[in-house]
């Protein structure tokens, strides 16, 4: 049964990520009314008649999606009945099919009724938190944290608090990168760092759209440099931990690839392909950032588990 769950997870995990980036196609190209005002269905057809580029993507993106939501479930019901036993499992099979079936209602409700562009903006992020959860499922089944000894990693309270933070503030980020997509705020400023690089501070001349896209470059740019002021703390206390050390290095190459890409698509002029790993390097990112969250986790309840030994040491010899 074990190598069944290992597969499931690695094709749901794979799954998810191509969910991610086709969701990001479908708002790149403007498919998402490629099928009309109709679903499951494409117009009301189970095989369309009116064959379109923007129609192919959409209906390619909802039969992914379907499938893979079957996959997950059956990830879901066999890690929840074979691993169950294990801390983390029945917590990130509920979440993985909670969000996933979430995004699904949502991306329906905008094709038959229509959304704002802010609530559809959230689109991403929920999908993210979904695949964040499988991800995961998939390192227990694996049992990742076994191979790297992961029980003596001892993660200061502090640095727990900001990890977690750090998450928070990567859905916010993620959320305001999703609502440059959906307002079409992409190429409204022709420059990069600066909206107009000649300009820098003519903030009074900004548009609204304007404003969305700069908002967004500063909340990245932050969270850019939050990644590498944590880096530096991780050097700092964990240098000894290769988990720790490693892991992070390969964060903060993620976050460093994140910039990088988003000034491309300004360069390029949104070219698709750069838009496509933007989307891809964010969810990498993020899936590290999650581990990173189990790990806390892991070392609060272990400290915890180590206090109460003092104690009862400590009782025992009084």
């Amino acid at each position: 049964m074990i190598k069944t769950l290992k597969s499931l997870s690695v094709v749901a995990t794979i799954g998810m990520i191509f969910i991610l980036i086709g969701g990001a196609l479908v708002t790149k190209t403007e498919s998402g009314a490629g099928c009309g005002a109709s679903w499951p269905l494409c117009d009301g057809e189970f095989l369309p008649s009116n064959i379109t580029p923007e129609l192919i993507i959409e209906l390619s993106h909802r039969l992914v999606s379907g499938t893979v939501g079957v996959v997950v479930l059956t990830l879901s019901i066999l890690s929840w009945k074979f691993i169950g036993h294990i801390r983390e499992v029945k917590f990130l099979a509920f979440l993985s099919l909670f969000f996933l079936v979430l995004q699904a209602l949502i991306g329906a409700a905008a094709v038959m009724w229509g959304q704002s562009d802010f609530v559809l903006a959230a689109h991403f992020g929920i999908s993210l938190i979904s695949f964040a959860a499988i991800f995961l499922l998939m390192l227990l089944i694996f049992e990742i944290d076994k191979k790297f000894d992961t029980k003596s990693l001892i993660v200061q309270k502090r640095h727990r608090i900001e990890i977690y933070l750090l998450a928070a503030y990567t859905l916010f980020v993620v959320y305001t990168g999703a609502l440059v997509r959906h307002t079409n705020a992409n190429l409204v400023c022709s420059d990069w760092p600066f909206c107009t690089n000649s300009s820098p501070l003519a903030f009074g001349n900004f548009n609204f759209v304007q404003w969305i896209q700069m908002g967004h470059r500063l909340f990245a740019g932050l969270l850019f440099i939050w990644t590498i002021i944590f880096f530096i703390k991780v050097i700092r206390n964990y240098r000894t931990n290769r988990i720790m050390y490693w892991g992070w290095s390969a964060t903060l190459v993620l976050i460093s690839l994140q910039v990088f890409f988003g000034a491309m698509i300004i360069f390029t002029r949104l070219n698709l392909g750069i838009a496509l790993l933007h989307a891809l390097v964010i969810t990498c990112y993020f899936g590290m950032i999650s581990y990173f969250i189990l790990l806390s986790s892991r070392s609060a309840k272990y400290e915890k588990e180590l206090s109460y030994q003092d104690e009862s040491t400590v009782t025992s010899i009084d």
